[in-house]
């Protein structure tokens, strides 16, 4: 982690109260379902933000979701932790996306599409991973926006857009140009802001599972990575980026059947 962008992130804001609230209902091992519901209602912007993710076409739900405890009862806690938690914490920052070659919507729709695919591979057999998963789907790529800045701050936008295009692979060119890489940055925000532990690790580790520093989250970490691959920083799904997840399902022994289920709806 470079000095420079270490001080930005420990210039950032702390969250709002709301994400405390939320973090310590999902947190706390006697909470319930109808703690959570009453934590999210009490705000209406945060609650229009999680029905609108809810309801986007990528999750498959032929009925609309109009109340956060349906929202609740169909995600479950840590899939709708992580639309709360996406929706806040991109409030927190200024995006310009521009030295990787996209927009904010473009962007946007990165989270969304990682997002959805991990919750429709893991809900059934895996829906005990999604407290993790689902905010470090939705905000692994954070790490982009401070990354984003530095290099626009350092006037090495065309020597990032040389590096992307020699490596072909964005953390290479990230670590060339800027001496850190999106797991690496987004995981130490997520430490700034005190989140617990495996969510760090799960997220500093997303590139190299082997390396979690708890063996339980080698498993989560390789899901992300697989995610990660299969929709890369375009959000188009190709057969190639395909294989490149499967390679990684094998070598962790995921599960495959339901990844192959779930990649078809994004086809």
């Amino acid at each position: 982690m470079t000095e420079a962008i270490l001080k930005k992130i420990k210039q950032l804001p702390p969250l709002p109260e709301s994400a405390m609230q939320i973090e310590a209902v999902y947190q706390d091992p006697d909470s319930s379902f109808r703690d959570m519901v009453k934590i999210l209602e009490k705000d209406p912007l945060l609650t229009a933000d999680i029905l609108k993710a809810a309801n986007s076409p990528l999750y498959g739900f032929s009925r609309e979701i109009n109340a956060i405890s349906q929202a609740v009862g169909l995600f479950g806690m840590g899939t709708v932790r992580g639309f709360a938690l996406a929706s806040i914490v991109k409030k927190s920052f200024s995006l310009d996306l521009s030295p990787y070659g996209i927009n904010n919507d473009m962007f946007s729709a990165l989270s969304k599409k990682q997002h959805a695919l991990v919750t429709s591979w893991c809900i059934r057999k895996e829906n005990k991973l999604l407290g993790v998963l689902s905010p470090a789907a939705f905000l692994v790529e954070i790490g982009k926006v401070l990354i984003a800045q530095q290099i626009i701050f350092d006037n090495k936008q065309e020597e990032f857009r040389d590096a992307l295009a020699a490596l072909g692979n964005v953390e290479e060119a990230e670590r060339q140009v800027v001496g850190t890489d999106t797991p690496e940055v987004s995981a130490t925000i997520f430490k700034q802001w005190k989140f617990e532990e495996g969510l760090v690790d799960v997220l500093a580790h997303c590139m190299a599972p082997d390396e979690a520093e708890n063996p339980d989250n080698v498993k989560p970490s390789a899901i992300l990575n697989a995610v990660r691959l299969a929709v890369p920083i375009n959000s188009v799904i190709t057969e190639a980026s395909i294989e490149e997840a499967k390679e990684v399902i094998e070598k962790y022994d995921l599960n495959l059947e339901a990844f192959e289920v779930s990649i078809e709806q994004f086809k």
